[in-house]
């Protein structure tokens, strides 16, 4: 077993801030069956972007012993956060979207808020618990999970969120906000 006291990759500070907002993350999906529509939708406005931020600041790291990987949300756990959600947006949880993901680009997909949020949801969670373990093993697997599934799957989820939720905010507005009327003066 090699010596890791010298350079923990796996506790410097970009990987401790993924940390920090994947959990503030989780902890408000665990706790949002309290809060109301519009106060989950500008704390997913507010926190999706430095999410994906932190995200694709991730180091690669090459893991050493890929059996301490492991997944900690169940498919009963995401369908709890995915039907929680879904009543919270009701029929505005549906929308359309272009995903480069799928083979024909120019198709539009039928999208949920609440199921993109419950997939980000359980990749943060993952990350965490399997963080906590707190051991070298555990921490480079949860690292080299959350980067992948950056690239694969949760980075996907957010960029296909925040239009959507930019929308169900500031339909209607008529007014720019005050901030940007004296952006026009400089």
């Amino acid at each position: 077993m090699s010596d890791h006291s010298e350079e923990d990759i796996t506790i410097t500070k970009p990987i401790l801030e993924m940390v920090t907002v994947a959990n503030e993350y989780c902890h408000f999906i665990d706790t949002c069956e309290e809060k109301s529509k519009k106060g989950i939708l500008e704390f997913v406005n507010r926190i999706t972007p430095l999410l994906y931020l932190k995200g694709s600041l991730l180091p690669q790291i090459d893991v050493e012993d890929t059996s301490a990987n492991e997944r900690f949300v169940t498919a009963e756990n995401w369908e709890i956060v995915f039907n929680m959600l879904r009543k919270k947006f009701g029929k505005d949880d549906e929308y359309w979207i272009i995903d480069p993901q799928y083979i024909n680009e120019t198709e539009p997909l039928k999208a949920s808020l609440s199921e993109n949020m419950a997939d980000i949801y359980q990749d943060m969670k993952d990350l965490i618990l399997l963080f906590q373990k707190n051991t070298y093993g555990a921490r480079q697997n949860a690292i080299h999970e959350c980067g992948v599934l950056f690239a694969t799957h949760w980075g996907y989820r957010i960029t296909n969120i925040m239009s959507k939720v930019h929308h169900m905010l500031h339909e209607g507005d008529e007014e720019p906000p005050a901030y940007s009327q004296s952006l026009d003066m400089i």
